[in-house]
């Protein structure tokens, strides 16, 4: 019998699945798994800073923040044949999403939106999903990215409503939601996900899963995220996530959101090749890989092209492919 998608979960049955023990955890998701997935297939994604630095937030954890003394230094919005340019060498390795970010707080109508959404026009006529991070937006300039081609916004919650203020206070719980609501009006679909690591309690990471599994309708992406240790911000000496604690959250995902892709985010440069085919094993079926062996910034290390293929050939997964653009 194949599982129902329910967006109508409590926190009860969340700690219920949260607290099974992991193997038989990881039992119960890889059959969900292999029933609204091909397991063997896996979802390549690129991520690249069209914008970097001098970001208002205060986020705790980052380290484009201005509040954050990271050494990270501004550099201005890309030109849109630079990121072409480099969406075109990720294609060539095998990348079918392409996602990129800005060090913004929020989307203004101005020129450099207007460069933004002709990179997204010119990013998926290769033939690649798109897909940008650039902060609060409203419903008028999503429709804007989705008359360009966007097919993916992501907006992470970061983590629990109850556990937010600890880490960020120059966005709500609530702006995040409704940028998301934003999204929902389009045909944009929702990458959504957070970050463990952060000091967060058991608690907060089941009512975290609680929110994104109650959104109607789920994610179609949810990143899980491991906090990447920044000197400088005020996360630089977060205790060490556990592979365990990575496998567990990936899994209980997956239980929850059978059909949405399940995504090893940040963090995974320092999980081992076990702890990766566990991971896949719970359920998790995309991955970040990078073309100079970072994701984000010189901050956020990321496995390269070629150690990734390696990796799951061995494992005897294969990427996904996407057809190809008449």
């Amino acid at each position: 019998m194949t599982e129902a998608v329910r967006t109508d979960w409590s926190i009860a049955e969340i700690r219920e699945q949260f607290d099974t023990p992991l193997i038989q955890l990881v039992r119960r998701a890889s059959e969900v798994h292999q029933q609204f997935h091909d397991p063997e297939v896996v979802h390549v994604n690129q991520l690249l800073s069209i914008k970097t630095g001098a970001c208002p937030e205060d986020c705790g954890y980052c380290s484009q923040s201005v509040h954050n003394n990271t050494g990270v230094k501004p550099e201005p919005l890309m030109n849109v044949d630079e990121v072409v340019r480099t969406a075109k060498r990720a294609q060539a390795n095998g990348v079918t999403r392409f996602c990129m970010g800005a060090a913004w707080r929020d989307v203004k109508d101005n020129a450099q939106f207007d460069r933004v959404v002709e990179i997204v026009r010119q990013v998926s006529s290769l033939g690649l999903e798109t897909c940008v991070t650039l902060g609060m937006m409203n419903a008028a300039q999503a429709k804007r990215l989705d008359e360009a081609g966007l097919y993916a916004y992501n907006h992470n919650l970061d983590t629990s409503p109850e556990f937010y203020d600890s880490v960020i206070t120059t966005r709500t719980y609530q702006d995040r939601l409704d940028t998301i609501a934003a999204v929902r009006e389009t045909d944009i679909t929702v990458c959504c996900g957070g970050i463990i690591g952060m000091g967060e309690s058991d608690d907060d990471r089941v009512s975290f899963l609680h929110q994104l599994a109650t959104l109607d309708p789920h994610p179609d992406s949810v990143p899980i995220n491991v906090l990447s240790r920044v000197p400088g911000t005020p996360l630089e000496n977060a205790p060490d996530v556990n592979a365990d604690e990575t496998i567990r959250m990936i899994a209980v995902a997956r239980i929850l959101m059978p059909a949405s892709v399940v995504r090893i985010a940040a963090g995974r440069h320092l999980m081992s090749f076990s702890d990766q085919a566990m991971c896949f094993m719970a359920g998790a079926n995309s991955i970040f890989t990078s073309e100079r062996n970072m994701m984000l910034t010189a901050t956020t290390p990321c496995a390269d092209h070629a150690s990734d293929r390696a990796m799951l050939a061995t494992m005897g997964l294969r990427p996904r492919v996407l057809e190809p653009v008449d």
